[in-house]
């Protein structure tokens, strides 16, 4: 059996969709020992929440849009994560397309979605699977429709390697 690398083609992939979410797996732990890596498109008015990873690094690419990003360890935890600054003076950044931000294991971290328009990303989180098994169950709690269950998702993160610090929070714009 000879070895071989992976190939996926734009628009390939496992997708997953609710109304306004959209991930697609390119890279998954049945390829990959060391990370899963994924296309999200990160809609409007999303707010992924201030959390951490006690084992899992994570890498952000962003592709299209501009997202909010948080990854220093603050001084207060008061207040929305946006306002947040680190000892040494770090604060949110506004990343645009090309931007690369990586989160090691422990780091507090958070990104949203403030403008009135899609952004895509790549993503990569090491080891998989669990951002895999995370994105599903996330998924089907955006399908129901209905406003985000703030339960769910803590259960979800829990079983998953992620410490909820602040709310994952879905406003789409004009609602």
């Amino acid at each position: 059996m000879s070895i071989h690398g992976l190939y996926v083609a734009p628009g390939e992939g496992k997708r997953l969709v609710s109304a306004a979410h959209e991930v697609v797996f390119k890279v998954t732990g049945e390829h990959s020992t060391a990370a899963s890596s994924f296309e999200v498109l990160v809609p409007p008015g999303f707010d992924v929440g201030a959390h951490l990873h006690h084992h899992s690094e994570e890498l952000f690419y962003l592709v299209a849009g501009e997202l909010e990003f948080l990854a220093f360890e603050p001084v207060s935890w008061e207040g929305h994560w946006s306002q947040w600054r680190s000892e040494e003076g770090r604060t949110v950044i506004t990343a645009g397309p090309g931007s690369v931000v990586f989160v090691p294991p422990g780091c507090p971290h958070a990104f949203r979605n403030a403008s009135d328009a899609p952004a895509k990303m790549f993503f990569q989180a090491s080891p998989p699977p669990d951002h895999e098994h995370y994105f599903e169950g996330l998924i089907e709690i955006f399908r129901t429709g209905a406003a985000v269950d703030p339960a769910a998702v803590a259960a979800l993160r829990r079983k998953y390697d992620i410490e909820q610090i602040s709310e994952l929070r879905y406003q789409p714009p004009g609602e």
